[in-house]
């Protein structure tokens, strides 16, 4: 009998989706894969990485040669009905992974089950049956990211030595809080792995024109030199560039932010990661293998294997186990609409420098790391209160790590707090102090960090004391905030402070 064919989608491009020792499909199985237009235009991603998944489909299907079937249509449906027709000698049955998102999966089990087999996920290092099992281990407790890294750790035996964590301790967050260095504008560190763009990021980007003056869809963001891997050599040998020359300095900086090093010695490979070009297991074993042989420092690598074993695991298995209900998670009821200036990326609306910065790279990349997500992205729409779900979505398309497994746990649960405390003990805002301490960005700004009311107020500052107010209640029963809410007491300008956040339009009423 021949084998089945398997659809691959596009965040399933390595080698690792195909490999039947691990309960991939059959050994030498014919690829069918899907390019469906369908999917960007529904909503406007960033155009890079609209450029950057067409390019990583189509470098995988010249791989891949006369084994792949690449079909370009302009639904999914569409495509599988193309594909069946062409060649009816097909066997009646497909293989495919289970599929990274929710709407997805619906799709695909929507098929003739007849026709088709959903195959376990690939790409992480637990699977929904392993993470059950630590579920029901915490029944009744809280889900926390600590114990599911501690566990995770035990089990996958990372960074361990005779059952107990390397070094003594589990966590080294405490070594990797320092500000950036001072009076240095960047690093220094060796840059990180860069892209040579070829005939088929040419052709890719002559399809993205073309569709866009014809109307069919629409970008936001500019599409840059790919930054990013798109193959599986591509995205080796920026691991190895990382973790050879650029690891040992990622700890300690790794929340530090500067404004002309936004890189600074992060990784990026969450990129190569969701495509499933690279495997979570060979990278976190890359990182230890450097520890154990080559003496880089333990905080870097712990907080390495934490990014990935820890919060990119998490996230995933919190994404299934949380259901679709989660992703209408609104619990401080906030309601306001984006604002133009942000769903367009306009940089040069806006006179905080820090949010200006931020939002520039965001526009001409897709790309910043997490402390600039957080602190200054995420934290502004929490404390304007927009709308959870609306902020969910612009990270979903503006990111070119963003997908919907990643997004909805970070913003809903982490970044908007509007699961009410499932993910996250406490909502992760502040004054512009932390943004001055952590970073070089409040120098050369208009505004500064201290005052909270006056022409030269910072929006950070003043939406802080605004976010406690409006929220004092919830907020008083939470024993992390407690302390910042009873501070409210001491304001003697909060009405002032309110008022004018009010009349300049910063904050949602």
């Amino acid at each position: 009998m021949a084998p089945r064919t398997h659809w691959l989608f596009g965040d399933q491009l390595g080698p690792h989706f195909l490999d039947p020792r691990h309960g991939g499909p059959d050994e030498d199985a014919p690829v069918l894969m899907i390019e469906a237009r369908s999917v960007f235009r529904r909503r406007r991603f960033h155009r890079a990485k609209a450029h950057l998944v067409l390019s990583a489909m189509r470098h995988r299907a010249a791989e891949l040669g006369d084994r792949v079937r690449y079909v370009q249509a302009e639904t999914y449906a569409q495509g599988l009905a193309e594909a069946r027709d062409r060649r009816r000698k097909d066997p009646p049955r497909l293989t495919v992974h289970h599929p990274t998102s929710r709407a997805a999966l619906t799709f695909v089990s929507s098929l003739d089950q007849a026709e088709i087999e959903i195959l376990k996920p690939r790409g992480f290092l637990l699977d929904h049956a392993e993470f059950a099992e630590w579920v029901k281990e915490h029944s009744g407790g809280s889900l926390r990211m600590e114990g599911f890294y501690r566990w995770t750790r035990r089990r996958h035996d990372l960074l361990m030595e005779g059952g107990s964590p390397a070094g003594g301790t589990w966590n080294l967050d405490h070594d990797n809080r320092e500000p950036p260095p001072k009076n240095r504008s960047t690093l220094g560190v060796p840059e990180p792995w860069s892209a040579t763009e070829d005939e088929i990021d040419a052709e890719v980007r002559h399809d993205l024109d073309r569709w866009e003056r014809d109307g069919d869809v629409s970008f936001v963001g500019r599409d840059g030199p790919r930054r990013f891997p798109v193959t599986r050599r591509e995205a080796l040998a920026a691991l190895r560039r990382f973790v050879s020359e650029r690891l040992t300095d990622f700890g300690r900086y790794e929340d530090a932010m500067l404004a002309a090093d936004p890189v600074m010695s992060h990784s990026l490979l969450s990129v190569p990661l969701n495509l499933g070009l690279l495997d979570p297991a060979e990278c976190v074993e890359r990182a230890e293998n450097a520890w154990r042989e080559d003496g880089a420092p333990l905080n870097s690598v712990e907080g390495f294997v934490r990014q990935i074993a820890g919060w990119r695991e998490y996230v995933w298995q919190l994404y299934w186990h949380f259901g679709e209900d989660y992703r209408t998670r609104n619990s401080l009821r906030h309601t306001a609409p984006l604002p133009d200036w942000f769903l367009e990326l306009d940089a040069d609306a806006i006179t905080a420098n820090c949010l200006s910065t931020v939002l520039a790279q965001v526009r001409d990349t897709g790309w910043t790391h997490h402390i600039p997500r957080l602190m200054v992205l995420g934290s502004r729409a929490l404390q304007d209160g927009w709308e959870p779900a609306a902020v969910t979505d612009w990270f979903h398309r503006c990111f070119v790590d963003g997908y919907d497994w990643v997004m909805l746990p970070n913003v809903v649960g982490m970044s908007q707090y509007a699961d009410g405390g499932l993910m996250t003990t406490k909502p992760y805002t502040s004054g512009g102090a932390y943004i001055n301490k952590m970073s070089d960005l409040c120098g050369p700004c208009a505004y500064r960090p201290t005052h909270r009311t006056g022409d030269h107020a910072c929006p950070y500052t003043a939406g802080y004391w605004a976010f406690l107010h409006r929220h004092r209640t919830t907020l008083s029963a939470n024993h992390r905030m407690a302390r910042a809410v009873k501070g409210l007491d001491r304001l003697k300008d909060l009405d002032e402070l309110l008022d004018a956040a009010e009349d300049r339009g910063d904050l949602a009423p």
